[in-house]
């Protein structure tokens, strides 16, 4: 039977709640995940938690807030000018409360998220560049159905 070590590829159902028990992601019900350990696809703590896991097993991983993704920082709640955001995508776009948004990063090969929260007048954007469970509990159902 194989077990779960650094840099294993694993196929897996996973299901993601947070303290209030609204599910984030679950795969239970459609095709499961594959992922390489070590790869940034899970977060760390998570990770951690499936080292030394058989193949085949069930379990939940409870993390304690902010062990998952982080504490809150209040440095990454940032307002961004219009005329930046219609440089960097559609000038027509209109952006709305609860509005997830993808930046491309300053050396261009990758991207990061920022979750709208204020809209103002001037066209300006509030938004929330923290992971949406940072700070947060979480819990984190596995069935571990490969490992490689």
């Amino acid at each position: 039977m194989s077990v779960v070590q650094p840099g294993s590829f694993l196929t897996l159902h996973y299901r993601m709640s947070d303290a209030q028990g609204a599910v984030i992601i679950d795969t239970f019900n459609g095709q499961p995940a594959t992922l390489s350990l070590g790869q940034g696809e899970l977060s760390p703590a998570i990770e951690q938690r499936l080292l030394g896991l058989n193949e085949g097993t069930r379990t939940v991983i409870e993390l304690a807030a902010g062990e998952a993704f982080g504490e809150r920082q209040p440095d990454m709640v940032q307002w961004v000018a219009r005329k930046l955001l219609d440089q960097l995508g559609d000038p027509l776009e209109q952006y709305a409360v609860g509005d997830v948004v993808q930046f491309p990063t300053p050396d261009g090969l990758g991207n990061y998220a920022g979750a709208v929260r204020e809209v103002r007048a001037d066209g300006a954007v509030l938004f929330d560049f923290n992971h949406p469970l940072a700070g947060q509990p979480v819990r984190f159902e596995v069935q571990l159905i490969g490992v490689l």
